[in-house]
């Protein structure tokens, strides 16, 4: 495990090399938050298994995913290269081949590189995790220095703590934001989502309407904190939330065509 801290909050980073037990065909392995600890309140982030067990789908803390993109030249095809992973069986969910990360760790940033080639693409990825204060800065640059244009759909899919039976509110956005009637969740007056016939015993899940144009912010209620603050660089093209007995989570997808020659890159600031 690797890990950042400051006199507030530790950043533990799941470490691509020596945690490979940890990763599946779901998460990107470098860059993958693991838990974030104030030094107050404990640690701040949950799973939908957390703490009681652990598996590599589900995963715990902020992890993020390209795995909605695999390159492959057919759908037929079983391997396919994963960013952020490597050369993947798609049938069976087995890494084949993972990519090798590059690691570079100063006081408060531990940057990850890696490069993909598979058939005609070649891509460069670099996922850095910064600490700035009480803020944790999950930056992704990706570069297409191949000659063939790609699908990129990213998500984070932070999990945090349910509150206590009472405090049904969620979420609140930035952006205007409705969604059909549901048995789980709830449009506030004051703006937040909020849960529904709590507790709950499955896991519901639920896409977003949305109106947006600019930046997203998210207030996410929190049981130790009160509250803390999600903003991201980007406009989400599609923005579901999930939940479980255990943990609520939101996955803003940031979703392009890359073509050759070109970089992309964004961000999300976790304000604790």
């Amino acid at each position: 495990m690797l890990s950042i801290q400051n006199n507030q909050l530790t950043v533990e980073i799941l470490d691509p090399n020596a945690d490979q037990a940890r990763f599946g065909t779901r998460y990107c392995t470098g860059g993958y938050i693991f838990q974030i600890h104030d030094a107050t309140h404990g640690p701040l982030l949950t799973g939908p298994t957390y703490p009681d067990s652990f598996n590599v789908f589900d995963g715990q803390g902020i992890p993020d995913a390209f795995n909605l993109a695999p390159l492959k030249t057919s759908e037929s095809e079983s391997l396919a290269m994963i960013l952020g992973i490597g050369l993947c069986d798609l049938p069976a969910k087995q890494i084949q081949e993972p990519c090798h990360w590059q690691i570079n760790q100063t006081d408060n940033a531990i940057a990850f590189t890696t490069q993909h080639t598979f058939h005609n693409w070649t891509v460069a990825l670099e996922r850095t995790v910064t600490l700035l204060e009480r803020t944790v800065r999950s930056a992704t640059t990706v570069r297409n220095t191949g000659q063939q244009f790609f699908p990129l759909s990213w998500f984070p899919h932070p999990f945090f703590p349910q509150l206590p039976s009472g405090s049904d509110e969620l979420i609140k956005l930035n952006i205007p934001v409705s969604f059909p009637e549901s048995s789980s969740y709830e449009l506030a007056t004051n703006g937040f989502i909020r849960r529904k016939n709590w507790p709950w015993t499955g896991g519901p899940y639920q896409a977003l309407n949305y109106t947006a144009t600019n930046h997203l912010i998210i207030i996410q209620r929190h049981p130790q904190l009160g509250q803390l603050t999600a903003t991201c660089d980007f406009c989400p093209t599609f923005f579901p939330i999930w939940g479980n007995p255990r943990t609520f989570s939101w996955e803003p997808f940031f979703e392009r065509t890359v073509a050759p020659g070109q970089t992309i890159s964004w961000q999300i600031d976790y304000d604790f």
